[in-house]
């Protein structure tokens, strides 16, 4: 699962939404709970916003979790729209706020209800929601790195090579568009989880450290700050940028235009996955300590907007 690794550490450097797609029993939870390990410590601001949110709550940090730790939320699928944006007479926060600065993790992604889902998309834009009521108006934090799971069809089997999936071809279609186009577009990373054999969990293979990988993120994520300070720009990380820093901090050379031309084309992709995939290639470059991004840089964040993860050659 190298590669699962890498895209976990490509999403906490830029602060990347990511969405993890294999069959029951992957690890798909286990490498979300995995993800706040890497991420950067929370800056004194970020600690002070964090504290500031759950006294306004009125809610106590999760077990386990220090008070200085990035939060991680995961609220159950049954949940309602008011309670993962915020409401009530007296507009409270809902997950989506407690999880600023931090994870909010969404397992069983197509289990959530539609309405659910989608009134996630203007709070992903915009960092901050706001809840009006006849008595009240408020306006809370909400940047969080959104984090999904889901089975590749609705038994969980599709992809496990040890047993068979029982679902039909309509049925596995309907499951995936239980996630809307708008929503997906806005997952900056796909990726693959393969059912790992007992061979390959019990062998003594290089591990490497959460420690090590969030060493890389952290210098990544320094690298980033001082960019946008100099810019004289707010920009909370790669993920943050608008069409303007866009412009300024991720010019494309010949052969990486190409690559993204490409890909646009063939895979049919939007506006926003072009916008996407140009700051997951800022995140790779920073990863690699390099000023420019490169053709190799594009092509790792090209495969990260496909699920079956193809290797294409993109010239």
């Amino acid at each position: 699962q190298t590669h699962v690794k890498r895209a976990m550490e490509v999403a906490a450097a830029g602060h990347h939404h990511i969405l993890f797609n294999g069959p029951a029993g992957s690890g798909k939870s286990l490498m979300a709970k995995c993800l706040p390990g890497i991420m950067p410590e929370p800056s004194f601001e970020e600690a002070m916003e964090i504290a500031r949110v759950y006294s306004v709550a009125g809610v106590a940090r999760e077990p386990g979790q220090p008070l200085g730790a990035r939060p991680f939320r995961s609220p159950h699928h049954s949940i309602s729209d008011a309670g993962l944006v915020g409401g009530g007479t007296v507009p409270r926060p809902g997950e989506i706020t407690l999880s600023h600065n931090g994870v909010l993790f969404l397992d069983e992604l197509p289990e959530f209800r539609r309405s659910v889902l989608e009134v996630l998309r203007q709070p992903i834009e915009e960092g901050v929601i706001t809840l009006a009521r006849a008595n009240a108006k408020a306006t809370f934090p909400c940047r969080f790195m959104l984090v999904g799971a889901m089975n590749p069809c609705p038994c969980g089997n599709l992809t496990n090579p040890d047993r068979e999936c029982t679902c039909t071809p309509s049925k596995i279609e309907q499951y995936k568009n239980k996630i809307s186009g708008p929503l997906m577009d806005r997952m900056d990373i796909l990726v693959e989880v393969p059912r790992l054999s007992f061979q390959e969990m019990t062998a003594d293979g290089h591990r490497e450290s959460s420690k090590s990988i969030r060493k890389r993120v952290e210098k990544a994520r320094e690298i980033q700050t001082l960019r946008f300070k100099k810019a004289g720009t707010t920009c909370f990380a790669n993920a943050d940028m608008g069409p303007k820093l866009l412009q300024q901090f991720c010019p494309l050379d010949a052969q990486s235009s190409r690559v993204v031309e490409q890909a646009m084309k063939q895979f049919n992709l939007s506006g926003r996955a072009y916008a996407s995939i140009l700051k997951l290639a800022r995140t790779i470059a920073d990863l690699a300590g390099a000023h420019d991004i490169h053709k190799p840089h594009v092509l790792e964040a090209v495969q990260y907007k496909r699920l079956d993860q193809a290797r294409e050659d993109f010239g």
